[in-house]
């Protein structure tokens, strides 16, 4: 007899669960070759245990979507069933969770080799592996697969997408709160599952925090109006029982510290540059292709391939940044963010890196500049009273989360020492407030 429910093994959820149809999608060829990207690029070179893959992160954001759909819609008060009649109806509240694990499944299908490594490099302007998410579930290879499922393909571009990257469609006011469950800045499970599971892999425990308790308190709630929800399309959003905000606090305390820690790594961030600059090489004019065909045989075997063979050949493109990825060689650490330094000019990597390729050669060195926009993002809490407040009102710790700012300077290992005196004896003069003019003003 065959097995109507499929159980996977996992080490973050222990076990995720699919139907015989879902697992249709899991077998696709857009989805196995998720199996062979890197979910943290080369982070591996600097924390060997990150060697998992956006295959078994995309099965977790599935697990994780399905249970805060069960939480939600399990406990929703008369005010919010009139709102979003759709919960009301068992086959339309199947349907649409359905719906909601397939685009959390499907979430990532679109990233490049090694992820977000060079994305923004290698992809056409206007394009990101979110439109190529799009463009593979509306495929004609999967086009079948939605069909037998009986849903329809744009309503898991939907939920896998979000508004802000679909800001032409339409979506309704129900559809914004499932978009809200895989891609929100405040409780996507998107985020809940890759902060748990670099965590686990890179062997670090910044990324931890109470999954079960969060979930288990999630609610939809009307919104409290912030100056940053003024475009919501609907007046409710996805918050949590006052019971549950420690649970949120660590969630943003845990995205914090694996950004700071982890993610913003120097030498992990020195390894993104290098691999971009080979990418853009070795692809040539025509950069990375965008059509299913192309975008589905290009995974990180190829690219590992193409850096192997660049390296034992000089005249191949993409030669020199292939040997600094492959013999470690990468460029070293000359000059980090100091808020000593930024207290004087906030863009003062961006100082120290034009002064150390004017004395030396700008060749030698790269600058690395990344500031978060924003920190935790707002959202509504039911008080005990039954009163409903904004997270920021009542969590001194998510008003005070700390932005997490990265102004790296980067040198040839072969001048670095000598650019890191250089830099010493020269900082106070690279680093100083504009001088003020003969009427006092700067």
């Amino acid at each position: 007899m065959p097995k109507h429910v499929h159980e996977i093994r996992d080490p973050i959820h222990v076990f995720v669960r699919l139907s015989s149809d879902e697992r249709k999608v899991l077998d696709s060829r857009p989805f196995q070759r998720l199996r062979h990207i890197h979910q943290l690029g080369l982070t591996y070179l600097v924390y060997p245990g990150a060697t998992h893959r956006r295959f078994e992160h995309s099965l977790g954001v599935m697990e994780l979507a399905g249970r805060v759909y069960d939480v939600v819609t399990g406990k929703l008060t008369d005010d919010i069933r009139n709102e979003f009649p759709d919960v009301g109806d068992d086959r339309k509240r199947e349907y649409w969770r359905c719906v909601l694990r397939m685009a959390a499944l499907c979430h990532d299908i679109g990233h490049l080799p090694f992820s977000h490594a060079a994305e923004k490099e290698l992809l056409p302007e206007g394009r990101n592996h979110e439109a190529l998410t799009a463009q593979l579930i509306r495929s004609d290879e999967m086009r079948p697969i939605w069909k037998g499922m009986k849903i329809d393909s744009e309503d898991v571009v939907k939920l896998a997408l979000g508004r802000k990257e679909l800001p032409d469609v339409d979506f309704t006011p129900w559809e914004t709160i499932l978009a809200e469950i895989i891609v929100g800045d405040a409780f996507g499970v998107d985020r809940m599952d890759y902060l748990l599971r670099d965590s686990h892999h890179a062997g670090v425990a910044y990324g931890k925090f109470d999954q079960y308790r969060l979930i288990d308190t999630l609610r939809i709630l009307p919104r409290v109006p912030t100056d940053v929800e003024e475009d919501a399309e609907t007046g409710f959003a996805l918050g949590l029982d006052e019971g549950g905000i420690q649970s949120a606090e660590a969630l943003m305390s845990a995205r914090y510290f694996m950004y700071s820690q982890l993610y913003f790594h120097p030498i992990r961030r020195i390894y993104d540059i290098h691999l971009q600059e080979f990418l853009l090489e070795w692809l040539g004019d025509d950069g990375y292709p965008t059509d299913v065909e192309r975008h589905l045989r290009l995974t990180d075997a190829e690219v590992m391939q193409g850096i192997r063979e660049a390296e034992q050949n000089a005249d191949l493109p993409g030669h020199l940044h292939a040997r600094r990825v492959s013999r470690r060689k990468h460029f070293k650490l000359v000059y980090s963010h100091n808020p000593i330094d930024a207290a004087i000019d906030t863009e003062a990597g961006g100082a120290v890196f034009r002064a150390l390729s004017e004395t030396f050669d700008a060749d030698h060195f790269r600058h690395d500049r990344y500031r978060q926009r924003g920190n935790a993002p707002e959202f509504p809490v039911r008080m005990r009273d039954g009163r409903i407040s904004s997270s920021s009102m009542i969590s001194e710790v998510l008003k005070r989360l700390p932005i997490v700012e990265v102004d790296n300077v980067f040198a040839d290992r072969a001048i670095a020492d000598e650019a890191k005196r250089w830099l010493g004896t020269h900082r106070d003069k690279i680093i100083s407030r504009p001088e003020e003019d003969t009427d006092g003003e700067t």
